[in-house]
């Protein structure tokens, strides 16, 4: 069972100011962010300041220490604006940071946990590949073995925070007459090793200022001892735990965008006036902000209940992937009726549902896409049985 490090007052307090900052902060800031496709550098450095790059790190690494339930919470505001604000903190608090966490050495904890928690250098997570996305069993990326060293040849793509990334998480093989998960190495890799180079900056249908691009490593030299433990053979089981508490908190930011989509749904729908009335009297309308919040409230339950599931037990996977499953399409289907109450307006920049509607779509593609999701549920239930 995970003990929470951080007591409930002290979390309130968090929460309270988290609130307040993207109330105040992140949601003047959002069409900013769409336009300059960008994060506005002082937005940056007051994350920095409130500690948010660190929220999951433990706290003997300068973090906050975060559990899973906390962490849902907090990822629930995230969703409630645009979600580039939090997906730069994500390979931090999330899958750029949780391997070293889970099974680094205390020589490379206390060499990068502390910077990543203050966010002097941001990580990035390099696991999908060109033709191995959901498939990251068959990856491509070799890293050789010469002397006490590991040469590492291949292309990662869509990396998040590649761009700004100081330090890269890279699954690559190191056996290679092994098949699958056995053959898959973890590396800590440093952004001025030479051989490594950043791609450009993908062009995307949504989640503008969110920064991925493809990474290159063309003979990238590493130490033996930039492998995560020490121990060869463990990246793709490490980088499935990795994602096992990564997609609880999707489906958590998920559960947030739901309830701001709604918000705008109902704002819109009290103020909007067809045939001498507002349109929130018409029961087609009233049916769809029901149906939204009903799916709102199933899936916030589901993440709480899975959140919960990963605090007592360590793991989540099947419960995970439903959370992320049922959340991510239900996100999709709210951001749907929430253009549809809009009306034209909602086709229009200027309102936020658009924009919404854009960048929940993603939610059902990264992490494991929702297809990806069903089989996992379904493999765990019947292996069970």
């Amino acid at each position: 069972m995970t003990i929470p490090i951080v007591d409930d007052e002290t979390f309130g307090q968090l929460k309270d100011a988290v609130e307040r900052f993207v109330a105040e902060r992140l949601v003047p800031n959002e069409m900013r962010v769409e336009i300059e496709d960008e994060i506005p550098e002082e937005i940056v450095a007051e994350m920095r300041e409130l500690g948010l790059f660190g929220l999951t790190i433990p706290p003997e690494y300068d973090g906050i220490g975060l559990n899973a339930r906390q962490e849902t919470q907090l990822a629930m505001i995230f969703g409630g604006t645009a979600l580039a604000f939090r997906s730069l903190l994500a390979t931090n608090i999330g899958i750029g940071a949780r391997g070293l966490i889970f099974e680094g050495t205390q020589e490379q904890k206390q060499l990068y946990l502390p910077k990543l928690a203050s966010g002097e250098i941001i990580s990035a997570f390099a696991l999908t590949e060109p033709d191995t996305g959901s498939d990251p069993a068959n990856l491509t990326t070799r890293a050789v073995r010469d002397g006490d060293d590991y040469v590492i040849s291949g292309t990662k793509r869509y990396i998040t925070n590649a761009e700004r990334a100081g330090l890269f998480t890279v699954m690559a093989r190191t056996e290679f007459d092994k098949p699958g998960a056995d053959a898959i190495s973890a590396f800590l890799v440093p952004r001025p090793t030479p051989g490594l180079t950043i791609g450009k900056k993908d062009r995307k249908m949504g989640q503008r200022g969110t920064t991925t691009s493809d990474v290159i490593f063309d003979n990238v030299r590493v130490p033996a001892s930039a492998i995560i433990g020490l121990v060869p053979g463990r990246g793709f089981r490490l980088a499935m735990r990795v994602l096992d508490r990564g997609r609880i908190h999707i489906a958590a930011l998920a559960t947030g965008a739901c309830r701001r989509l709604i918000a705008e749904m109902v704002s819109f729908a009290r103020e909007r006036r067809q045939f001498g009335k507002p349109i929130a009297e018409y029961q087609l309308i009233q049916a769809m902000i029901a149906d939204s919040h009903t799916e709102y409230l199933a899936a916030k339950a589901l993440v709480e209940q899975t959140a919960a599931i990963y605090d007592r037990e360590g793991a989540a996977r099947t419960e995970a992937s439903a959370a992320k499953y049922f959340a991510t399409e239900a996100v999709g289907r709210v951001a749907d009726r929430a253009v549809q109450v809009h009306g034209g307006a909602g086709y229009m920049s200027e309102y936020a549902v658009e924009r919404f509607y854009r960048d929940v779509r993603l939610m059902r593609i990264y992490e494991g896409t929702s297809q990806i999701q069903q089989l996992l549920i379904a493999r765990q239930l019947l292996k069970g049985a």
